[in-house]
């Protein structure tokens, strides 16, 4: 499951780790920019990488940027080579931020192969730059032995929840940043910070991202977590108390995060790069990124089947912001946000 922190200034730091390569390596290397925990032992990443090379005369190498893609537009606007290929990881925030801060186009339109077969609904790339592989929804996960299932938002302020929730500042962290961006889908770009005056009233505690949250959370410093639909997928097995892995979906909605792939306009590589992109929408490809990186397929028909099947939730209800409503709104969001609720 990816619990990806993530840097909104392009100023910030700028460390880059290259996975591991195979033996034998070819001439030709594709340079994929990624987060962290899209590669390593077990890791989608690293699945993607030996298959791939087994059907393609190359080499395939993974960055990740300790910045995300703030990395390459920060390159970008600077007029440095962006030494990537393609970037897989890419949400609509992320997108937004690109466009709003560069001149130039950072991603190229790309014609990709079975992109045709993505699920529309989680198409966020107006302009046809981003392909969708996979998508996330927030949700509550909570300890039935200690609350009931909230339901609503408006239950979260209730006396029932005080001290009860930990969520994940939106200025460094990709599951708060959603569970903020669905506060104001929900109740409104002119009442949203109301309601999280209440909430914190109420003694909502914010951490700085999904790791030490859910860590809290293990610890029994609060029942209720903000995490992921797929949390029962990751968390299962003998001897693990279910009970503490219950999924809240408030309102019977959860915020979808669908995740992206797009060439850089700048690859050295793009056919490759599109051939890479194509064989991430493949069956294998889907199943296996939905279990190693415990999010749902993007692809229609996909059914990764096994312990996903059983224990991943779709919410009956998923929402999510579009491309033009973020842009021009979102940095200034979460900035009254952060002014007004965290550092109160």
């Amino acid at each position: 499951m990816k619990r990806r922190t993530f840097l909104s200034g392009v100023g910030a730091g700028s460390a880059i780790a290259v996975a591991g390569c195979s033996g034998g390596q070819s001439e030709t290397t594709l340079t994929v920019a990624t987060y962290s925990s899209f590669t390593g032992e077990d890791s989608a990443g690293n699945w993607l990488k030996s298959a791939f090379e087994d059907e393609h005369d190359a080499t395939v190498e993974f960055k990740t940027p300790e910045n995300g893609v703030n990395q390459f537009i920060q390159r970008k606007s600077e007029g440095a080579p962006v030494g990537a290929d393609l970037y897989v990881g890419l949400n609509t925030v992320e997108l937004v931020r690109a466009d709003e801060q560069l001149d130039e186009q950072l991603f190229a339109t790309a014609d990709v192969e079975g992109a045709d077969s993505v699920k529309s609904r989680l198409n966020f790339d107006p302009e046809d730059r981003a392909v969708p592989y996979d998508t996330g929804y927030i949700s509550l996960v909570y300890d039935e032995g200690e609350v009931e299932n909230p339901g609503t938002f408006d239950a979260l302020l209730e006396p029932a929840y005080e001290d009860g929730l930990i969520a994940q500042n939106a200025q460094q962290s990709d599951p708060g940043r959603a569970f903020l961006l669905w506060t104001i889908h929900e109740k409104g770009a002119d009442n949203y910070l109301d309601y999280w005056r209440d909430l914190s009233d109420n003694g909502v505690q914010i951490l700085s991202d999904w790791e030490p949250a859910y860590n809290a959370y293990t610890n029994e410093e609060a029942p209720m977590v903000v995490s992921y639909s797929t949390d029962q997928v990751y968390y299962h097995g003998e001897g693990v108390d279910m009970s503490r892995h219950q999924v809240g979906f408030l309102n019977d909605q959860g915020y979808a995060n669908p995740e992206g792939m797009a060439q850089f306009a700048d690859a050295d590589n793009p056919e490759l790069a599109r051939e890479f992109m194509s064989f991430m929408l493949t069956e294998a490809a889907q199943k296996q990124i939905a279990v190693n990186n415990v999010q749902f397929p993007a692809v229609e028909g996909v059914e990764p089947g096994g312990d996903f099947g059983k224990y991943a939730l779709e919410p009956p209800e998923p929402v999510t912001f579009s491309y033009d409503e973020l842009a021009g709104n979102v940095d200034g969001w979460i900035e009254d946000w952060a002014r007004e609720i965290v550092s109160n």
